[in-house]
C-alpha cells in the first residue's frame, strides 16, 4: 500500500458566511505529483493555503507522514510553496534570492553557495547568480522561484497556478520542465490550476474539485476516458454528452438508435448520460451508425471542429477530415469510445 505523506481528515473552512469546504477529506502520496484542478472558487487554493498553514481549518485534522501538523507554523512544517506572482526581492539579485531562507538558517557561507549552485543547475540557470531579478524573463523568474523553494529541501512543494502570468509557449515548456525536476528532485509536488492540459500533461493523480466537493479523483488517462459525471467530462476536455437508456449490459440506446458500448452494471432500461469525445467521432460513409449534417466548420490548425446535426442533436466533431458546411456525412463511433454514465444528481 502506497505511503501517505498528506491527509487531510474532515476539513471545514468557512470565510464568514461563506462555507468553501465541509467535511472534506484527501489525501496526498509520497513523491506524488499530485494536480489539484477545478474553476476559481472551487476551494483548490483554500486546500493548499491550509497545508501550508497560511490558514486554520475551523474544524478537522491535516496530518503529515501521520503527526498532526493543524497547529504548527508554516516554518515549522517541511512544506514550502511557489506562488503565482513568485514573490522574489526584486532588490536582490539571484544568489541572494535562493539564498534567503538558507541566511535565515545561519548556515555555513560555503555550505549555501554550494546548495544555491546545485539548484541553479537543476533548473537550468547555473551562472545566473548575480544577474538582478528585473533583467529575467517570466520563465527564469518562475524556476528562480522554485530554486529558492527547493533549496530549503522540503518534503513537499505546493505550488500554487505558478504558469498562470507565462504565455503558452513558455507554459508548455514549463510543464516539461516542472515533471522534470520533480522526478530529479523525488519529493511531492500538489499543484494547482484550473487549466486541465497543465494537469493533464504532468500529473501523476488528478482531483477534480467543484463547489468544494471533490467530483473525481485518479490518474489522468482515467479522468480524460472515464469521467464520473457531467462536470468532469465538461471540464476535461470537450464532450458530447447525450441522454440515453442502458439497455442491458453492453448495449445502450441514444439519438433513436442502439449501440454496443463497454459498460456494465446498470439497471436493465436505466436512464443514463452518454460521453462521446469530439475527436472519437467517425465522419465516413462506410459503415455508417449515424447520419448528420454539417452545421459548422472552423479550422483548428491540426483539425477541423465541426458541428454535425443528428436529428436535432447537435454533436461537436474533431477530425482530419474536412467536411464542408450543409454536407451530409455518415457517423461511426466505435463501442471502447462510447463512455455511459449514471445521471447526475
Amino acid at each position: 500500500m502506497e505511503k501517505s505523506v498528506i491527509e487531510l481528515k474532515n476539513i471545514t473552512k468557512s470565510f464568514g458566511d461563506n462555507v468553501i469546504l465541509e467535511d472534506f477529506s484527501m489525501n496526498v502520496l509520497k513523491d506524488e505529483f499530485l494536480t489539484i484542478l477545478g474553476p476559481s472558487g472551487c476551494g483548490k487554493t483554500t486546500i493548499l493555503r491550509l497545508i501550508a498553514g497560511f490558514e486554520d481549518a475551523d474544524s478537522g485534522k491535516i496530518l503529515f507522514n501521520g503527526e498532526d501538523i493543524s497547529d504548527k507554523e508554516p516554518y515549522e512544517r517541511k512544506i514550502n510553496t511557489v506562488f503565482q506572482r513568485y514573490a522574489l526581492f526584486p532588490h536582490m539579485n539571484v544568489f541572494d534570492n535562493i539564498a534567503f531562507g538558507l541566511n535565515i538558517k545561519k548556515l555555513d557561507k560555503k555550505v549555501i553557495k554550494e546548495k544555491v549552485g546545485e539548484v541553479l543547475k537543476l533548473v537550468n540557470l547555473e551562472g545566473f547568480e548575480k544577474r538582478e531579478i528585473d533583467s529575467l524573463s517570466g520563465g527564469q523568474q518562475q524556476r528562480i522561484a522554485i530554486a529558492r523553494a527547493l533549496v530549503n529541501e522540503p518534503e513537499v512543494l505546493l505550488l500554487d497556478e505558478p504558469l498562470a502570468a507565462l504565455d503558452l509557449k513558455m507554459r508548455q515548456n514549463m510543464q516539461i520542465e516542472l515533471k522534470r525536476i520533480q522526478k530529479s528532485v523525488g519529493i511531492t509536488f500538489i499543484y494547482v490550476t484550473h487549466d486541465q492540459e497543465e494537469a493533464l500533461s504532468m500529473s501523476d493523480r488528478i482531483i477534480v474539485m467543484n463547489e468544494g466537493v471533490i467530483q473525481q479523483m485518479d490518474e489522468p488517462i482515467n479522468i480524460y476516458n472515464e469521467p464520473k459525471n457531467a462536470f468532469v467530462a465538461n471540464f476535461i476536455g470537450e464532450s458530447n454528452i447525450i441522454k440515453g437508456k442502458m439497455i442491458k449490459d453492453y448495449q445502450v440506446r441514444f439519438l433513436d438508435r442502439d449501440f454496443e458500448c463497454v459498460d456494465k452494471g446498470f439497471k436493465p432500461n436505466e436512464d443514463v448520460e452518454v460521453v462521446i469525445r469530439p475527436e472519437d467521432v467517425i465522419l465516413t460513409d462506410e459503415g455508417k451508425m449515424l447520419e448528420g449534417k454539417v452545421t459548422s466548420l472552423v479550422f483548428k490548425g491540426v483539425h477541423y471542429e465541426m458541428s454535425v446535426d443528428v436529428g436535432g442533436t447537435s454533436m461537436l466533431v474533431q477530425s482530419t477530415e474536412k467536411k464542408e458546411v450543409g454536407e451530409v456525412t455518415g457517423i461511426v463511433i466505435k463501442p471502447d469510445l462510447i463512455h455511459v454514465m449514471r445521471l447526475s444528481e
